[in-house]
């Protein structure tokens, strides 16, 4: 249990230093990490619906 506080505060540290050192390099890469995790959810519902297709 306390590597995972560990973790978490050197997570959070890391965050909090990147966000006051480089506010637009942070603001980029959660941009870009969103714009992925939309695309792989539409490709994982568009997997499903495929399946399910098959199946009838």
């Amino acid at each position: 249990m306390n590597a995972k506080k560990a973790v978490s505060v050197l997570l959070v540290v890391f965050v909090g230093f990147w966000m006051f050192t480089d506010p637009n390099g942070l603001a980029d890469a959660a941009k870009a990490g969103a714009g992925q995790t939309w695309g792989l959810t539409q490709q994982l519902f568009a997997a499903i619906i495929d399946f399910v297709g098959a199946l009838s």
